[in-house]
């Protein structure tokens, strides 16, 4: 009996395209694949879902209904930490489905069966790098289907990506992750949104359509650092301050102190705060990410905190799946 593993990289979220309901087209995500950390789970088929982790759990039986298989003997090896700004129920969840399918022999079809797992809802993001990594820019929704409320759960199909450029391999990408009370998730993410969206300024879309067309995009596919930076820095500010009543600025304590610290930094640019945070990311290159570090150690040793601090590659690809016969469905 084969033992499948799946392994993905975490993701970054810079921001949302738009969240006003008065123009066509809803969220528009903006972000990237990382290449560490990772989440990896190992799978094997099994006649019910066996697992020790309750939200493992959750997953592989929602996965084995997806997949109508009878069920998956699943373990976690490597866990993201959860509802910080990495995507890790993404990432989890669709490490889930894909090792189950494969385990019986199945094509996971990733970005169909999504919606399924409950992902993929506003941002395509997290389907979009765990599927061919890179920094990604999805189309967002039909605001026409949209009310302040989202459709139903998986009454909606994953955004297509309208970009994708992988990033120079010399960029590393600084990830801080400071102890602080977890990102905004489930019911309580869903009524700041809609609060957000009910009020949201659409001259602030009009803006970023500006900041991703002729400055964002032109940088990654150039690989120009300082001009992606100072892109992706000012897509954050704009949709913080879409988010500001929301979390208490336009990034939320103790992100915001963090970022200040950091954008001082000489040689990081990009400075931000991914999707609730309280991650905060900055992007330099290799001959300048030890600095970078070292910064990102002092201003939490500073301000009191502990946390980690990570410096990763961007993901130039999707999940890696290990142990694996090609699918049969």
């Amino acid at each position: 009996m084969a033992t499948i593993t799946v392994s993905a990289g975490a993701r970054l979220h810079v921001g949302f395209q738009n969240l006003s309901l008065a123009r066509e087209r809803l969220y528009g995500g903006i972000g990237l694949g990382l290449a560490e950390p990772r989440v990896t789970v190992t799978a094997e088929p099994a006649s019910g879902v066996e697992t020790d982790d309750p939200l493992v759990r959750e997953y592989a039986e929602r996965a084995a209904a997806v997949l109508d298989v009878p069920g998956v003997a699943i373990e976690l090896e490597e866990r993201l930490p959860r509802h910080v700004g990495l995507g890790s129920g993404t990432q989890l969840a669709l490490s889930i489905l894909t090792a189950t399918a494969r385990a019986h022999g199945r094509d996971p079809r990733v970005r169909e069966r999504a919606p399924a797992m409950g992902r993929g809802g506003r941002s395509g993001i997290g389907v979009a790098t765990f599927e061919d990594g890179g920094f990604v820019v999805d189309a967002g929704h039909p605001t026409s289907r949209f009310t302040t409320d989202p459709p139903a759960e998986g009454d909606w199909t994953v955004p297509p990506v309208v970009a994708r450029h992988d990033l120079p391999p010399e960029w590393r990408f600084l990830v801080v992750v400071p102890d602080a009370d977890p990102g905004r998730n489930g019911e309580e993410e869903d009524a700041s949104m809609r609060a957000v969206v009910e009020r949201a300024d659409p001259a602030i879309a009009d803006e970023i359509a500006g900041v991703v067309t002729r400055t964002l995009l032109p940088a990654a596919a150039e690989g120009r650092l300082e001009a992606f930076g100072e892109a992706i820095a000012e897509i954050g500010r704009k949709n913080g301050a879409w988010y500001a009543d929301a979390q208490g600025g336009v990034f939320r304590p103790p992100a915001g102190e963090l970022v200040e610290a950091l954008e001082a930094c000489p040689v990081l640019t990009g400075v931000g705060q991914s999707s609730w945070g309280p991650v905060v990311y900055g992007v330099t290159d290799a001959a300048h990410a030890d600095e970078a570090a070292g910064a990102a150690r002092n201003a939490i040793a500073d301000r009191g905190l502990d946390g980690d601090v990570i410096l990763a590659r961007a993901g130039t690809d999707g999940a890696q799946i290990g142990g694996s016969d090609p699918a049969t469905e």
